[in-house]
């Protein structure tokens, strides 16, 4: 599917950014450490002068260029100002299989909200079983049908080509727009090089809770968590579920690929930032999801997910890799984990060669080498590859796991000890929200679930490059 390439333009005069709380100024100022992946940026002295509050305000060429690469390396967070389009810019489309209620609970979300009570929706019934049923639920909303299901990609397709408007927002069936959403939204259109902004999709109450729901909703692999940043490939924050999303039409050329019946969204976002377009997260917009209640549904998709990540792989190479660790932090693991007492002497060796390696790069001129700061960051990185792999090991690859944990009771026990020490991780921000046993025991099924999905699709295309683990971008 064609994506175009992103104009040569640059931000607005008026358009802000400052720094993210998480940013570290170094060097008096003069350098900021930072992002996802971490990386750390040299500034000139009048980069240094225009950044003393911490925040910047585009007012020419320089000023346009140094907000820009702040922003994309995930250190600032922009405040956006300029001309962008208004809410009468914008149509929704809405792809639907089947679910007459969720259209008419949708379209009286839209109607409640003053920005999006006059707009235009395009309803697109995906071959439902019953035609007049979705057709008087859609009420006075336009209604493309396809005669069979083509899937939801397809669906959205054939909205976005009915349109003509400059911006687009894709609604699934099953979401609530709270009041203001779309407000929080079009103010970032006003970047010319942005494609699509997306909603934080947060739980919407259910009205007959099952066992999963308070697991589903309080971790919800829909919802990108609290914190606003750029979305790209092999960051914190690599793509953005489809269920909600503005989109800039002239960006996304021909739209989603129609071939993809799961993992359709992911491949949208990281076509649009290979042709250099913008895409962004901003969870001040929230829009509400019907998350699946009954426990077989709800592991269900978790598989179908996981089935995503082979035809992801086909596409995009190492970016869909389960496992992203440097080859210091994996010598480091392996030894201390498997080599004894000489074994840890050599990872203590890897992580004091990595320390002083990483203290001469961060080295300023004329400056002495961070040993400190290199030594926190090397421990750092260390703790979260640790984390990687043993997610990895109860998710991704737990079939080898348990082939391990049945020949092996040295393996065994460190299969229970890493899938403890998981749940327990994973839990404690949300230990208001749910109960340790059920959230573990949950941990447990989702991940049993999204990785058989995950081993059947490589198997499915006779391809482990899903599989496999790649180095991170050097930064």
């Amino acid at each position: 599917m064609r994506i175009p390439l992103a104009p040569e333009a640059r931000l607005p005069d008026g358009w802000a950014v400052r720094l993210d709380p998480r940013t570290r100024r170094l060097e008096g100022g003069a350098a900021l450490l930072g992002g996802s992946p971490l990386r750390l940026l040299r500034l000139a002295p009048r980069a240094v002068d225009l950044l003393d509050a911490d925040r910047l305000v585009v007012t020419g060429p320089a000023t346009a260029t140094l907000a820009a690469r702040l922003q994309d390396a995930g250190v600032a967070v922009p405040e956006p100002a300029g001309p962008a389009p208004g809410p009468g810019d914008v149509t929704v489309v809405v792809p639907v299989r089947d679910r007459a209620a969720g259209v008419a609970r949708l379209l009286a979300a839209l109607r409640a909200d003053p920005d999006t009570a006059g707009l235009r929706v395009l309803v697109v019934d995906d071959g439902s079983a019953d035609a007049p049923a979705l057709a008087a639920a859609a009420g006075g909303a336009e209604v493309l049908r396809h005669d069979r299901s083509r899937g939801p990609a397809a669906a959205r397709n054939t909205g976005l080509r009915a349109t003509t408007t400059p911006a687009v927002a894709f609604l699934d069936s099953d979401c609530v727009p709270r009041p203001g959403w779309l407000g929080e939204l079009l103010p970032h259109l006003a970047d010319p090089r942005l494609a699509v902004v997306a909603p934080r999709i947060t739980a919407l109450p259910a009205t007959r809770p099952g066992w999963v729901t308070p697991y589903e909703t309080a971790v919800s692999a829909l919802d990108m968590g609290p914190r606003p940043g750029p979305v790209a490939p092999l960051s914190g924050l690599s793509y953005l579920p489809s269920a909600a999303l503005l989109a800039r039409r002239t960006a996304v050329g021909e739209g989603f690929d129609a071939g993809m019946r799961v993992a359709e969204d992911v491949d949208l976002v990281w076509r649009l930032a290979a042709a250099g377009w913008r895409v962004r997260y901003e969870p001040a917009a929230r829009v509400d999801h019907e998350h699946p209640s009954s426990t077989v549904a709800w592991l269900r998709r978790r598989a179908v997910y996981g089935t995503g990540a082979a035809p992801l792989a086909a596409r995009h190479g190492r970016a869909v890799a389960p496992v992203v660790i440097s080859p210091w932090s994996a010598a480091a693991l392996v030894l201390a984990g498997g080599g004894g007492r000489a074994g840890r002497v050599l990872a203590a060796a890897v992580l004091g060669d990595a320390t002083v390696r990483l203290a001469h790069r961060l080295a300023g001129p004329g400056r002495r080498a961070p040993y400190g700061l290199a030594a926190a960051l090397v421990l750092r990185g260390t703790a979260a590859a640790g984390r990687t792999l043993t997610r990895s090991a109860t998710r991704h690859h737990w079939p080898l796991t348990a082939v391990a944990a049945l020949v092996s009771r040295r393996a065994r026990r460190a299969a229970l000890a890493v899938a403890a020490a998981d749940a327990v991780l994973a839990w404690w921000p949300h230990r208001a929200d749910v109960g340790p046993l059920r959230f573990a025991a949950a941990r447990r099924l989702e991940d049993l679930a999204y990785g058989a999905g995950l081993w059947a699709g490589a198997l499915r295309r006779r391809d482990p490059s899903a599989l496999l683990p790649a180095s991170p971008p050097r930064v």
